[in-house]
C-alpha cells in the first residue's frame, strides 16, 4: 500500500531448472573447440558435466532438508563450472608439459653423463696402461740404480780401507828405506860458498 509502484513495475523472472538435454547441448558447445583426445573421451566428458551439475542440485535439496539451509544453483553456476573445467584443464596441461620437459632434460643430462663416464673409463684404461709401462721402466731404473749404489758402496768401503795417496807414498818411502839401507842415507848437501867480503 505504501509503495504501489514497487509492486506494479516489478518483473519477476522465475528460473526453472534446465533439462538434461539443454545442459548437454551447452556443455558440448562450450568444449567443442577443446582438444580432448578421441571421441570416447569427449563423449564421456560431455555426459559427466550435466551429471555433476544435477548431482549438486540433488545434494543441495538434501542439505536443505537436513540442515535447513538453502544452497542455490543457477544456470550461471553451470557456466562457471564449464569455465572452471577449461581453466583447470589448461593449467594441468601446462604443468604436465613442464614436467615432461623437465624429465626430458633430466634424461638428456643422464645420457650425456653416461657418455662422459664411458669416455672417462676409456681414458682411464689408457692412462693405466701407460702407468703400468712407466712403472716397469721405473722399476728397471730403480734396479740399475740400486746395483750402481751397491757397487758405489763397495768402492767407498775399499777406498776408506786404503790410505790416501800421500799416505801411501810415505809408506812406500818408509818401506823402501828399510829395505835398502844404503839408499836411506841422505845425500850430502853442497857446501855453501862464502859471501864475498
Amino acid at each position: 500500500r505504501k509503495f504501489p509502484a514497487l509492486v506494479t513495475c516489478t518483473v519477476i523472472d522465475w528460473f526453472q531448472p534446465w533439462p538434461d538435454d539443454a545442459l548437454m547441448k551447452v556443455g558440448q558447445n562450450f568444449i567443442a573447440d577443446m582438444d580432448l583426445g578421441d571421441d570416447i573421451i569427449r563423449s564421456g566428458i560431455e555426459k559427466f558435466l550435466p551429471f555433476s551439475f544435477l548431482t549438486v542440485n540433488e545434494e543441495a535439496k538434501r542439505f536443505k532438508r537436513i540442515e535447513r539451509r538453502h544452497v542455490y544453483t543457477t544456470p550461471k553456476s553451470y557456466l562457471e563450472l564449464l569455465k572452471l573445467y577449461r581453466e583447470l584443464l589448461e593449467h594441468k596441461r601446462s604443468s604436465a608439459d613442464q614436467a615432461i620437459t623437465r624429465l626430458g632434460d633430466g634424461l638428456q643430462k643422464l645420457k650425456e653423463t653416461s657418455d662422459a663416464v664411458v669416455r672417462i673409463e676409456e681414458l682411464l684404461k689408457i692412462s693405466l696402461e701407460e702407468a703400468e709401462e712407466k712403472k716397469t721402466v721405473a722399476e728397471g731404473i730403480a734396479e740399475t740404480v740400486s746395483k750402481e749404489k751397491a757397487s758405489l758402496r763397495s768402492r767407498r768401503k775399499r777406498a776408506r780401507s786404503r790410505p790416501p795417496r800421500w799416505r801411501r807414498r810415505k809408506l812406500r818411502c818408509r818401506y823402501s828405506r828399510r829395505r835398502s839401507p844404503k839408499t836411506s842415507r841422505r845425500p850430502s848437501r853442497p857446501s855453501r860458498r862464502p859471501w864475498p867480503r
